[in-house]
């Protein structure tokens, strides 16, 4: 299976901007949580948001809750995370991931197929 995020890009304070991600390729079968990550220069990745493929239960990191709404088209095998309000704390390169579940904010340790990255620039 391979994921591919795409999306990123500039945008100014308070913007808003949509990632997407589409999984293709089989292997995605025992993989019910698809999450979103982020990595800003210098730091550590952390766990953005994730939802479960099946049920569609989500979580949201404490400082995107309420600005970023994560959501799955099955049909299509994407999942979209819109990111709303923005901040230039979130400039970031992120990225998706699937792993076996999606219960609370997604830990790095539990996700094993990752997509490339795509740039997040918050800034005016």
């Amino acid at each position: 299976v391979q994921l591919q995020a795409s999306g990123g890009g500039l945008v100014q304070p308070g913007g808003s901007l949509r990632l997407s991600c589409a999984a293709s390729g089989p292997g995605l079968d025992f993989k019910f949580g698809i999450g979103w990550f982020r990595q800003a220069p210098g730091k550590e990745r952390e766990g953005v948001s994730c939802i479960h493929r099946t049920d569609g239960s989500t979580a949201y990191a404490d400082s995107v809750k309420g600005r970023f709404v994560i959501t799955r088209d099955n049909s299509k095998n994407t999942v979209t995370l819109q990111m709303n309000n923005l901040k230039p704390e979130d400039t970031a390169v992120y990225y998706c991931a699937a792993g076996i579940y999606c219960i609370g904010v997604p830990d790095i340790k539990e996700y094993d197929i990752w997509g490339q990255g795509t740039l997040v620039t918050v800034s005016s």
